[in-house]
């Protein structure tokens, strides 16, 4: 039987507002776990969302936190037609939450297994063809003032499957263009060595040598990609310009900085690349992930069957 004392202590541990407790768990996701910013941001984003949640049902404290109020906030969510990858996420950020809250004695039990996500059905990513690519890669002009950092960012994104967020911290002393290889760091501070091909490399090059210096500033650092203001481009500004050139292209509404990053892995495959170089030059731990570029060649055979087989 546990003493009057302890069961006094987790009491009050159990009492204790639940804000702080979310606040700690984020702090501790980035000092002691290393998780990307992007990732600590959407599960603070999840948490605040079950947080405000509760607060409306009047759950303020840990203790009243059960797998019941769970589900009603999951079931809330889904109502409002989130999407089943953003469902799935936020499991995931409660789980997590949960388990520190067990992992740091603020709890006993651990509920999360009786927590039921979303079941995901694996969606084809957009895909452009390669006269799209090139059509994108050209919608860049001549006569606007930033065409060579454009243009180089178009090439680089094509060339390399980076993420925004990598090219956003993308710096000078990162290339090696007479190699022809960058290095970048990826989810979780994880640094990998991609190659970049002639066409990418020439548009870097003529940026470098006649756009950057004219962009910098003190304070601009190592950062490639400037702004007008000699401030690094940001990744949101990234996503901005592509649109913009990808509408100027006449390409899809739903094309994104992350369909190039798909254009690059699928083109490689159907190209003869194996599926373990694409995988190492994508940056991701489990080739499961990379396998849905597989799929999305075989869709695109299946949707030829269909449309010439005389029987489809």
């Amino acid at each position: 039987m546990p003493s009057t004392q302890t069961q006094s202590v987790g009491e009050k541990l159990l009492r204790l507002p639940l804000g702080p407790i979310v606040k700690n768990f984020l702090d501790y996701l980035q000092v002691e776990a290393g998780l990307a910013e992007n990732t600590i941001l959407g599960y603070g984003r999840d948490l605040r969302g079950l947080l405000e949640f509760c607060q409306s049902g009047k759950v303020s404290r840990l203790d009243q936190l059960t797998p019941e109020v769970v589900q009603s906030y999951m079931h809330s969510i889904a109502r409002k037609s989130k999407a089943e990858s953003s469902m799935k996420r936020c499991v995931v950020a409660i789980r997590m939450f949960l388990r520190f809250a067990k992992l740091t004695g603020l709890v006993q039990n651990d509920f999360t297994e009786l927590l039921e996500g979303p079941k995901l059905w694996q969606k084809l990513p957009t895909i452009a063809g390669k006269q799209q690519m090139i059509d994108l890669l050209n919608a860049p002009s001549t006569k606007e003032p930033y065409y060579l950092r454009d243009k180089a960012m178009l090439e680089l994104l094509y060339a390399t499957g980076l993420r925004a967020s990598e090219l956003a911290g993308l710096k000078v002393s990162d290339l090696n263009l007479d190699i022809g290889y960058l290095r970048c760091l990826g989810k979780g501070g994880r640094e990998r060595v991609v190659p970049v091909g002639k066409a990418a490399i020439a548009a870097t090059v003529e940026y470098l040598a006649n756009l950057r210096p004219r962009l910098a500033k003190p304070g601009s650092g190592d950062f490639l990609l400037l702004s007008r203001t000699g401030l690094p481009l940001g990744r949101i500004e990234i996503w901005r310009l592509v649109k913009k050139y990808a509408v100027r292209a006449g390409m899809p509404r739903n094309l994104t900085v992350h369909t190039l990053r798909h254009c690059f892995a699928t083109h490689l495959l159907n190209g003869g690349a194996d599926l373990r170089s694409v995988q190492e030059m994508l940056g991701h731990v489990d080739i499961a992930t990379t396998q849905i570029y597989t799929h999305v060649d075989q869709e695109r055979l299946r949707q030829i069957h269909k449309k010439f087989h005389p029987r489809p």
